[in-house]
């Protein structure tokens, strides 16, 4: 099965800086159906709304009111989002934060700083390759 390029992906992050530079990483994989929101609370919302499926979630782990983490168990725990691929973006690199991220249902794992080619490694194990 071949990655649609057109698939939509959301990325969470609270810092817009790293929204740009997710972006512009997706943008040089191919991938140009992105939406961003700025906190879990919001990317929870966009997600529900129902409007758009996504194919991927790329979320940062430390962000105010919701974070990653709690994003996560929310879309595990939601019927109809609970098969969507879920990447966990973060500075921390502590066993304990994989390991409670794997507990959670998390599909892969990213530690800050990244490259477009971490990126796409991390999405070809996730979703297939493209």
């Amino acid at each position: 099965m071949s990655v649609d390029s057109e698939m939509r992906i959301l990325i969470v992050d609270d810092y817009k800086t790293m929204l740009r530079i997710i972006r512009n990483l997706l943008r040089q994989l191919g991938f140009n159906n992105i939406d961003e929101a700025m906190d879990g609370s919001q990317a929870l919302q966009q997600l529900r709304a129902g409007n758009e499926e996504y194919g991927l979630i790329i979320s940062d782990w430390n962000m105010e009111p919701m974070t990653g983490l709690q994003l996560l168990r929310e879309v595990r725990a939601d019927p109809k989002l609970k098969g969507t691929p879920f990447i966990m973006v973060t500075a921390e690199s502590k066993s304990e934060n994989v390991i409670a991220a794997k507990e959670a249902g998390v599909s892969n794992y990213i530690v800050k700083p990244f490259n477009a080619e971490t990126l796409k490694s991390k999405m070809v194990s996730v979703l297939g390759d493209f």
